[in-house]
């Protein structure tokens, strides 16, 4: 039942990626409003990442391998959702590329899943180290 609940938590996860990447405003004119916004979503983004890694080693007691797929799928989904929100804004904008907003579809998920993977197993590994999986 764990293997389903730790599934569970990695849509839940995906989730919140999406709900700061969309729900965090980004004001059209740049400046230092933007900076501080932009800045913000980072901040919640890492924070849930953080979250997500510890839940993911100390309450499910995962491989690191594990933990990191498990971390990258959750970013994936979560980049997913900004694709699909990018593309669905832009349908209201005469100036937007359409077929660059087709391919983030893509690769927005596949670039952010693969940086998340490489950051995940490094820090998962470390974890290891401090506490291995499976011991109390």
């Amino acid at each position: 039942m764990t293997k389903y609940r730790s599934w569970w938590v990695v849509l839940l996860f995906g989730m919140g990626y999406g709900v700061v990447g969309i729900a965090f405003p980004n004001p059209s004119i740049p400046g230092e409003t933007q900076f501080i916004w932009r800045l913000a979503a980072w901040v919640a983004s890492t924070v849930i990442f953080g979250i997500h890694i510890w839940c993911e080693h100390f309450r499910f007691n995962n491989q690191p391998r594990i933990n990191a797929l498990h971390g990258a799928t959750a970013v994936a989904l979560g980049a997913f959702a900004l694709a699909v929100a990018a593309n669905i804004h832009s349908l209201h904008s005469t100036t937007a590329n359409h077929t660059l907003l087709v391919l983030s579809l893509i690769l927005w998920p596949i670039i952010a899943g693969l940086l998340a993977f490489v950051v995940s197993i490094i820090i998962a590994m470390i974890l290891k180290r401090i506490k291995p999986f499976g011991k109390p």
